[in-house]
């Protein structure tokens, strides 16, 4: 949660966000988020996940600032370049 810059803004950094996301299709299978405001975070990757949408819908879209929604690219910018590579091929 330290990555997300609304709960940097309200000085609430403790938490973490978690997604787990299938290599070979890119769709998201589930996050865990635990901090200030984690549920705004959530309903943006439940509406994601709904949709059957790759998590690099979410990684690229532009988020208002500062909303903890926008921590869902920090987040996802760390995907490990093989699994970004497997979902090229």
């Amino acid at each position: 949660m330290a990555a997300v810059l609304r709960a940097v803004t309200l000085s609430e950094t403790r938490g973490f966000v978690k997604m787990l996301i299938d290599a070979q299709s890119d769709r998201i299978l589930g996050l865990t988020a635990l901090g200030v405001e984690a549920s705004e975070m959530m309903a943006a990757v439940q509406t994601a996940m709904l949709g059957r949408l790759p998590y690099t819908v979410l990684r690229d879209a532009i988020f208002t600032h500062p909303t903890t929604a926008e921590g869902l690219v920090f987040l996802l910018a760390t995907v490990p370049a093989k699994a970004m590579q497997q979902s090229a091929d």
